[in-house]
């Protein structure tokens, strides 16, 4: 400590460095304006950058499944995958943010980023929705802390996934709905509407 009361900081190699230093995610991050190209589900989607077409896992973040090749449709999966293709598909400006202090892909060679949409964080307006829970922090990533801010107003509101019964079987991974019933309900429903509609 200096003698004026100023702490001063080290790196590992003990060369004297500042606070600002100290933390990646005060530099600049990059941004990059893209093209909307298709929906996946809630949390992953298809842009054009530079040209070509990519994969982007929405970072810091979890939305219930809908669409996933061995998992059964999660309560409010499908929702969500609507909430987000909505919003990016009416966007007039999409941005994606590149996290100084995360991977730029992920094993599976997607993309990890923040959306931005109209000046707006997607994975903060699906937090707030109740659609997504804050999840996969592996690191001190620069949105954290609003996310989680969002996410326990959620819980208080207990809106979308907190619903006290579904937040319960959602956390344990038991709150889903078999595909092949879901088809079953729907023809169902249009049996019944169709057999209304003719008696009318």
């Amino acid at each position: 400590m200096e003698k004026n009361g100023k702490v001063k900081n080290y790196d590992k190699d003990f060369n004297l460095t500042t606070l600002k230093d100290l933390s990646k995610n005060n530099k600049k991050t990059e941004k990059v304006e893209v093209k909307y190209n298709e929906g996946i589900d809630g949390d992953t989607s298809k842009f054009d950058m530079d040209g070509e077409t990519i994969k982007v896992r929405f970072l810091a973040i979890d939305t219930p499944e809908s669409v996933h090749p061995t998992k059964e449709v999660q309560a409010y999966g499908v929702e969500a995958s609507r909430f987000t293709k909505e919003k990016l598909k009416n966007a007039k400006n999409i941005e994606l943010e590149f996290d100084n202090n995360s991977d730029k892909t992920d094993k599976y060679g997607r993309y990890l980023a923040w959306i931005w949409v109209d000046g707006e964080l997607l994975q903060d307006l699906l937090v707030k929705e109740g659609l997504a829970k804050v999840a996969y922090l592996y690191a001190d990533y620069k949105y954290t802390s609003l996310l989680q801010e969002s996410e326990n107003k959620a819980k208080e509101e207990r809106k979308g996934i907190w619903q006290d019964e579904i937040a319960k079987e959602y956390n344990v991974e038991k709150c889903r709905i078999n595909r092949m019933e879901q088809n079953k309900i729907s023809r169902v429903l249009l049996y019944l509407h169709n057999k209304s509609f003719v008696l009318r």
